[in-house]
């Protein structure tokens, strides 16, 4: 039943009763968010710039991103397995802190309804940082899972409205901390002395009206004046978020590993359905009926590549390719969903190579063309550095057989630590020389 006294205002402190919220609670998941955002906003920015977007206007998703760019750099092919580090730390993590999340949110919830709306300067940036954090975090956290679970289903483009969100996010995320971390650590340095525990975590020596107060130590805003009975421990809750986290991370991580334990990632993408077996049998994102390709014009007959630079144009089929050297490296794929395939065996001919045929003995930069006729990235553009590599590849075959057509048949490009989609599938032109 009801209490009649009890307050029907979100502004009146009592109105919030659960005993388990306190600047403890919330200090330590504010700390473990501290930790994990930075990874995920460092690597995101990481991730962006892999795409090398101020290379060319078809790699870069955000194209008024203006200073904002202040931090791109020339995207290396050194470790061969960068990008699939990188984004597959993105996303498991992204995925991992969800209940971290929603367990800071909530044990904050009564300080977006407190008044007086500022009690101080500091107390007004406060309040203004914690709308933006909040309205950031869920914004940034919703498209970011939304766009790994189904696929960019939200009006507008992935890219800029995650990056900018996400920088917007990060400015309130720093203001927030610049004025709550030393609260949060003095809290902490308190609770590693040992102080008293309040009735719901544990029995303490004295009466009950509460543990002795630090006068070095803030108010506790968070704790209810009229608390209700306590069914768990402050100590419970934070094992059952760390629980809850556990079993995200148990339900994503498989997306980078082959095998059983791909089966396991419930939570994210797989990379497309069953790949099936045999030498073709790795993941898919993009498959050729997606991309409306036309098996008849990958046929040996009807294929020509396209390539033009410094001294013309040359046109090859396929035979005319297999005279050239072939070369094979062991590279995978990574897409920027997170998930990402091992180390499968691809073999056909260097891009460094085909740039000498055109004219270049020191590889430039290269435009890729494909035949596909839908979906993002038809067209991509690489540096200097990753044609220069020599594990750069237009490749014919993988893992010893000719790539099937959702693969890329009849050729598609494999470079070292790029984004999936900058390996481009049947490619029809690549264009050597100043983009």
């Amino acid at each position: 039943m009801r209490d009649p006294d009890a307050p029907r205002s979100p502004s009146s402190p009592g109105f919030w009763r659960s005993p388990l919220r306190g600047l403890r609670f919330t200090s330590v998941l504010g700390l473990v968010l501290f930790a994990g955002i930075t990874v995920l906003f460092v690597t995101g920015l990481v991730s962006y710039a892999a795409y090398n977007p101020d290379l060319s206007p078809v790699n870069d998703m955000t194209p008024d991103k203006g200073i904002l760019g202040f931090y791109l750099f020339a995207w290396p092919t050194n470790p061969h397995w960068l990008y699939r580090l990188n984004q597959g730390v993105h996303v498991t993590l992204g995925i991992t802190l969800v209940p971290v999340l929603l367990a800071k949110l909530w044990s904050v919830v009564p300080r977006l309804f407190a008044l007086p709306p500022a009690r101080s300067l500091a107390h007004a940036l406060e309040r203004i940082s914690l709308l933006f954090l909040v309205g950031g975090a869920l914004f940034q956290f919703v498209t970011g899972v939304l766009n790994i679970q189904l696929d960019y289903v939200f009006p507008g483009s992935f890219y800029p409205l995650h990056f900018y969100g996400a920088w917007v996010f990060f400015a309130a995320f720093v203001v927030h901390v610049l004025l709550r971390m030393p609260t949060a650590l003095r809290t902490l340095r308190h609770l590693r002395k040992g102080p008293r525990e309040s009735p719901q975590e544990g029995p303490q020596e004295g009466p009950r009206e509460g543990p002795r107060e630090d006068p070095r130590e803030e108010r506790d805003d968070l704790v209810s004046p009229r608390p209700a009975e306590p069914t768990v421990s402050r100590r419970g809750a934070l094992w059952f978020v760390g629980g809850g986290s556990l079993l995200l991370f148990a339900t994503t991580a498989g997306q980078n590993t082959d095998g059983p334990l791909r089966r396991t990632a419930l939570l994210a993408p797989h990379g497309g359905g069953d790949p099936g077996e045999g030498p073709n049998g790795f993941q898919i994102n993009k498959t050729a009926a997606y991309a409306g390709i036309d098996a008849a014009e990958t046929g040996e007959d009807a294929w020509r590549l396209v390539v033009t630079g410094r001294t013309g144009t040359v046109r090859l089929g396929r035979e005319e390719l297999l005279r050239l050297p072939l070369h094979s490296a062991a590279l995978p794929i990574a897409c920027v969903e997170g998930w990402s395939t091992s180390d499968q065996w691809w073999r056909g001919v260097r891009l460094r190579d085909l740039a000498a045929l055109v004219g270049y003995d020191d590889p430039p930069d290269v435009f890729v063309e494909s035949l596909q006729r839908r979906g993002a990235f038809r067209k991509a553009a690489l540096r200097a550095n990753q044609v220069a590599d020599p594990r750069s590849l237009l490749a014919l075959y993988v893992n010893g057989e000719e790539l099937s057509l959702d693969h890329g048949r009849p050729a598609r490009v494999i470079v070292p630590a790029a984004p999936g989609v900058l390996n481009t599938k049947w490619v029809a032109r690549l264009t050597f020389g100043d983009l």
